[in-house]
């Protein structure tokens, strides 16, 4: 058999796996993996050097009477709201970091020991006992709904010794923790309430846990995991207004949504510099949402004039000038009016420059001047115009090469750069996405009046694990994609997202007809029988050789795996100690024949 006949039958056993949509707590038996024992045996200590590990995650080790003093810090100095703000996001990245961690270490292991796994490490972690009462879900709607008690809550025991018995739950952190590891493994948001609690004098907690389309109205669990534009430093309440697209503003300019730490890091940054007049330089990545912060710094300053936006690489060089400071009547040919430019528009408030590297030497000459003395020259003018203006600028290039190279003024990259703040690529803010994914299939289904059933799991998985070169904005416009190409009624799917983006195979998991975790990109159509693909690939309808489609296909993923059996045995849904006893008497037979 050719290796062209190999890859194509290994290509068809892709294709036709099974895949299960379906599981529950019912299926589980204690003895898959990752048992409690399996977890415990990810935990140890490098008392050395001062670390200790889950796996290859660092953890610390404290007195849960200290954390207990700074939960009661936070609500003393921040207030109940903005505590709980702070201690739900806490748990969300610490629930996507355990999902992560589960999802790559036993890949092979069956969806519902994975979804217990989390259970397991809350209570390995010391932070509460979970007692399963039941849960399951349907991957193929990205369902999930369940319902546990929990036992001994670090959490409450603080909280109950601080403030007594009161009337609200009180378990934040592990609320946080519960919505981030189960969001992170179903692909979309699933949401936990605890409808009883021991800080309200229950003798147990109980959290009952639904995909966000099964709660209703989901606003005053999600406000808590929301980094907006509203969060000032003096309230605790969110300004609804300032959650919406603003009236006058591009479609673009959406809501600021995320809970990681590299956007937490931005937008701390941000409310730190926006009450001063400093001048900030926005870098990252194409479609990050430079614009959307540039607006919402302006919103969080004290300056009363608008808020303007200037693309510099959207403008003709020749027309740069006369757009930036305005022109005299009769400057140049065409000028039969004078008018102003963008600073004189932007008087009393802010002009955000975007893509500023594009701007020419000529036109960075004049705006190092108007940084500096605060005033502008219209083309053809001879008079100086004060201006108060605070310019935000952006790039997506490196400024500091494009000075080497003497395409930018050094001085002008200095006025510039005062207060730089990076915003991070959507791939190193994987835990913003279920959050980004749900706002907005329901701002698009709002936008254009459309009613599909949710997302397969298929694309759920796919938009969780894609690169998004276009960041955001990629995210955002896969979104409307597939919002406006579904049938309605009828689930997004993988060919309603994606057209010509390339997608790799290993960004889309599924379940196998083992229940493991395996790729797929193919949902299998039962048109036609296994038997029947056999037959067209190997090119005959006469008998088929299992034993030789068994070695070569054996072969090959011992190949793709280089020679690594334990991922090649992955690949084929066997154990190690399978695959090495079939190699072995194929290669037997082999000789024997």
């Amino acid at each position: 058999m050719t290796n062209l006949q190999r890859i194509s039958l290994a290509d068809m056993a892709k294709e036709n796996t099974k895949i299960l949509l379906k599981g529950s707590s019912r299926e589980l038996d204690g003895h898959n993996s990752p048992t409690v024992e399996d977890l415990t045996e990810c935990l140890f200590f490098s008392p050395g050097d001062g670390r200790i590990w889950l796996e290859d995650q660092r953890m610390l080790l404290i007195h849960s009477s200290s954390f207990g003093l700074l939960r009661r810090e936070l609500i003393d100095s921040l207030g109940l709201d903005k505590a709980r703000d702070i201690l739900t996001r806490t748990g969300y990245l610490s629930g996507m970091r355990d999902a992560d961690l589960i999802r790559n270490r036993w890949p092979d292991s069956d969806p519902p020991s994975i979804f217990t796994a989390g259970t397991h490490l809350h209570g390995l972690e010391g932070v509460v006992k979970v007692e399963t009462i039941h849960f399951e879900f349907d991957t193929e709607k990205g369902l999930y709904d369940g319902e546990f008690l929990w036992h001994h809550s670090s959490e409450d025991e603080e909280h109950i010794a601080a403030y007594g018995i009161g009337s609200s739950p009180a378990c934040w952190m592990e609320l946080g923790y519960a919505i981030g590891y189960v969001s992170g493994l179903v692909g979309s948001l699933v949401i936990f309430r605890e409808v009883e609690c021991q800080s309200m004098g229950h003798a147990v907690c109980r959290v009952i846990g639904k995909s966000a389309e099964l709660w209703g109205d989901i606003q005053d669990d999600i406000r808590f995991l929301n980094v907006t534009a509203n969060e000032t430093e003096n309230t605790t309440q969110p300004d609804p207004q300032l959650n919406e697209m603003e009236p006058n503003q591009p479609e673009d300019q959406l809501r600021m949504i995320g809970v990681s730490a590299a956007f937490t890091a931005a937008t701390h940054s941000l409310k730190k510099v926006a009450p001063t007049n400093a001048t900030v330089l926005f870098t990252g990545e194409s479609g990050v949402g430079k614009e959307l912060f540039a607006s919402m710094l302006h919103k969080f300053s004290h300056r009363t004039g608008p808020f303007l936006a200037f693309n510099c690489a959207a403008i003709p060089e020749n027309l740069m000038e006369s757009e930036l400071f305005g022109v005299e009547k009769g400057a140049f040919t065409g000028a039969t009016l004078s008018r102003p430019g963008r600073f004189e528009r932007a008087n009393g408030g802010t002009l955000f420059l975007d893509e500023i590297g594009n701007l020419n030497l000529a036109g960075q000459s004049k705006l190092l001047r108007a940084l500096q003395e605060r005033e502008i020259e219209r083309v053809g003018g001879i008079s100086p115009i004060k201006v108060d203006v605070r310019v935000i600028a952006a790039t997506n290039v490196d400024l500091r090469k494009a000075v080497e190279k003497g395409e930018f003024r050094e001085d002008l990259f200095f006025r510039l750069n005062v207060f730089p703040i990076h915003l991070p690529p959507l791939r190193e803010r994987k835990a913003d996405i279920p959050l980004l994914i749900n706002y907005f299939y329901h701002h698009f289904c709002t936008l254009h009046n459309r009613s599909p059933s949710g997302m397969t799991q298929t694309a759920r998985r796919a938009l969780f694990n894609y690169a998004f070169p276009g960041n955001i904005r990629e995210l955002q416009n896969l979104m409307e994609r597939g919002v406006i190409s579904s049938e309605e009624g009828e689930p997004i799917d993988l060919h309603h997202l994606f057209r010509n983006e390339f997608i790799p195979d290993e960004i889309i998991y599924s379940v196998n007809n083992q229940g493991n975790l395996s790729h797929s990109k193919t949902k299998i159509e039962p048109t036609n029988s296994l038997l029947e693909h056999i037959s067209q690939f190997v090119g005959t309808t006469d008998s088929i050789d299992i034993e030789m489609l068994e070695r070569n296909l054996l072969q090959e993923a011992v190949d793709n795996a280089q020679g690594n059996l334990s991922e090649a045995a992955r690949r084929v849904g066997l154990s190690r100690p399978q695959l090495a006893y079939r190699l072995k008497k194929n290669k037997q037979n082999n000789a024997e024949e």
